[in-house]
């Protein structure tokens, strides 16, 4: 069995921000995995669906971004899951709009969800798809900028990023972590972004 895991935060005021899509990732992959309707179990929005024959978890923490390790500590314990199977889907500002970054495990790189998940697991071994949401321009705040809505234009351009995003955690389930590296690691044109805080 897979977990595949979407970090965001709960609350509809923070629907449409960057620091929100994997959540979206993670609603592609409900329809694509032919999911059941979500429950609310171990601190999370949980469905189970199918990848080919076999099932899978998809999961939205409900604990807020700094906490998603206790959910996905309490899944995993649950239904013993290895980390090596725990695919975490969330938003990178180190990559270019628009691309995709796999990677097999390693660091948090500074992104707190990924970071409380480490701590909970006690492993760097879990496969993670990183989303880049773009740089935050001179002068912006780090949390202002990836909690502020993005513009219709990015809302766009992003639909057809996270629709990517749960393609790749599907071909890594399904093929690997090195078919989904060379097939969905490829970057895209990045385009215009926002310049002033609170606009869009």
């Amino acid at each position: 069995m897979y977990l595949i895991v979407g970090l965001g935060n709960p609350e509809e005021r923070y629907a449409g921000t960057r620091h929100n899509v994997g959540f979206e990732a993670a609603e592609c992959l409900r329809s694509l995995c032919r999911c059941a309707l979500p429950r609310l179990r171990f601190h999370s929005e949980i469905s189970q669906g199918k990848i080919g024959a076999e099932s899978c978890l998809v999961a939205k923490p409900l604990t807020y971004m700094n906490r998603s390790g206790l959910a996905v500590r309490e899944i995993a314990a649950f239904y013993k899951i290895e980390p090596s199977r725990i695919i975490v889907l969330c938003d990178d500002v180190s990559i270019p709009f628009g691309h995709l970054r796999l990677r097999a495990g390693g660091s948090a790189g500074g992104h707190n969800g990924l970071k409380n998940i480490i701590e909970q697991l006690g492993s760097t071994d879990f496969p993670r798809i990183r989303i880049g949401v773009g740089e935050k321009p001179a002068g912006w705040d780090l949390a202002d900028y990836v909690l502020c809505r993005m513009t219709p234009r990015e809302q766009e351009e992003m639909g057809e990023t996270v629709a990517r995003a749960a393609q790749a955690a599907l071909c890594m389930a399904e093929e690997g972590m090195q078919k989904a590296m060379n097939r969905f690691n490829t970057p895209r044109k990045k385009p215009e972004t926002i310049t002033e805080p609170g606009k869009g």
